[in-house]
């Protein structure tokens, strides 16, 4: 007799995504740190506050689709 395989609930499925995917996020800045040896590799600060933007702004998309709350297109300021 074979037995059915559990179903995997919604809950077990994100933490199984979500640790590999974030592992997989972690590992590849790691890599991205390589990048940082100055013997091999020439960069200026302006090439690190780039990566740096690209990533902020990346991660910060990130966060606001788990916050529920949508992007809001505006043209104007939101400074006061």
């Amino acid at each position: 007799m074979s037995k059915k395989p559990k179903k995997e609930t919604k809950r077990e499925r994100f933490v199984r995504l979500a640790e590999r995917r974030v592992d997989k996020v972690i590992d590849r800045l790691r890599v991205l740190g390589g990048c940082a040896n100055r013997r091999m590799y020439e960069y200026t600060p302006a090439d690190i506050e780039k990566i740096r933007n690209a990533i902020d702004e990346e991660f910060v998309k990130v966060l606001l689709k788990f916050s529920n709350k949508p992007e809001v297109f505006s043209l104007g300021s939101k400074e006061k």
